[in-house]
């Protein structure tokens, strides 16, 4: 019997048609779903009978792992408690998203660790899990409303081309499967990169998608972000002082720290894009042996939150604007000040404020890069 496929792109409303997927993967039904790489094949972890029928259908060899389709970064603590700082970044920058982490599934709280043999089997013999997070609104809320683990491999016969379209899985298994969501054509039409990840926060490509490993080493950056309002004072000589005092730590140059893999940068909650340093901020860095005058403010952004690991501002309104907006920075997001204090804005005041202003910067700045350990940093590169 062929497989039903649900035109999602058609339909007038796909509440109906998440709820069917649902409850299809509950009754230990076989279905395809789209992703932003290839379309996959998935089936319900709690039931050993769907995944021992999705390993026959795909002809795989049972030795390969599978991996796991979670709806989020939190969902992934399920499965690894004890995730690495790495792992933690590169889900963050990169989820929802075509990577599949592999990590290493050996904590004892893990969720894996109760699920039927048969399932660990074929996901965790080898003592790593694989996870990822399709970028795709309808396959996330099917996850968001299942009640279990879902395994996701692709929906193509073992060492057969991966489908792109919905109509293709119909072409390739439609006489093998339940249920095909179809979405049309996949965004990006090639399989997720595959990164594994260790507990020592030793990172390797696996396969090579969409990410190649000049990206990956990209997004494994420590990025430290510091915020004022207009990004032409206090925040632009905080970064300044930040990456000089990292540079001096670690006995390099301040070019050299993306090298070593690790970024900083400044941004303002209220700043207009391309305005140069306050001439009095330049001086006082010089007057420091460090360079500003090519600095263009920038306003923040989702992205450049989303990417930082360490988020300073000046002063706790600042802290509590970013919140408002990002409730999610929470742990990430902290004042310059380590007593929760204010950095006064200097603007228009003469030099001298200025260096009082960067003084009080440089002796905040000092307790956060030993804070941060970044000479560990380095050793881990």
């Amino acid at each position: 019997m062929s497989a039903i496929c649900l035109d999602l792109q058609s339909a007038e409303e796909t509440r109906d048609i998440i709820h069917r997927a649902v409850a299809a993967l509950a009754a230990g039904k076989i279905i395809a779903f789209p992703t932003e790489t290839v379309y996959g094949l998935a089936a319900s972890a709690l039931v050993p009978e769907a995944v021992e029928r999705l390993l026959q259908i795909k002809g795989r060899d049972p030795t390969k792992p599978i991996a796991f389709a979670i709806k989020s970064l939190d969902a992934a603590l399920d499965y690894v408690p004890d995730m690495p700082v790495l792992a933690r970044r590169l889900a963050r920058r990169c989820w929802p998203g075509p990577v599949t982490l592999v990590l290493d599934c050996t904590h004892r709280d893990s969720v894996v660790h109760r699920l039927d043999p048969l399932v660990q089997e074929v996901t965790v013999a080898q003592g790593t899990v694989g996870l990822r997070v399709p970028a795709n609104e309808h396959t996330l809320q099917v996850l968001q409303f299942s009640a279990g683990p879902i395994l996701l491999t692709s929906a193509n016969l073992s060492g057969q081309p991966e489908t792109k379209s919905g109509q293709e899985v119909m072409q390739a298994l439609g006489d093998k499967i339940d249920l095909v969501l179809d979405d049309g054509p996949c965004r990006i039409g090639q399989a997720s990169s595959v990164v594994y990840i260790n507990k020592g926060g030793e990172c390797k490509l696996l396969r090579e998608g969409i990410i190649n490993s000049e990206t990956l080493k990209s997004l494994s950056e420590f990025v430290a972000l510091v915020v004022c309002t207009g990004n032409t004072c206090r925040s632009p000589m905080g970064e300044a002082i930040l990456r000089g005092q990292i540079a001096e730590r670690l006995q390099c140059h301040p070019d050299e720290l993306a090298s070593l893999g690790i970024n900083v940068i400044s941004a303002g909650t209220s700043a207009m894009p391309g305005a140069p340093a306050a001439a009095q901020a330049v001086e006082v860095m010089k007057e420091m042996g460090l360079e500003l005058s090519n600095h263009q403010s920038q306003p923040i952004s989702a992205r450049l939150a989303s990417y930082a690991d360490l988020i300073l501002t000046m002063t706790s309104n600042h802290k509590k604007s970013l919140l408002a907006h990002w409730p999610n920075l929470d742990q990430r997001t902290s004042t310059v000040r380590m007593d929760g204090g204010d950095i006064s804005d200097p603007i228009g005041s003469p030099i001298e404020v200025y260096r009082q202003c960067a003084d009080q910067i440089r002796e905040q700045m000092t307790q956060w890069v030993d804070k941060c350990d970044f000479s560990q940093m380095k050793r881990d590169k």
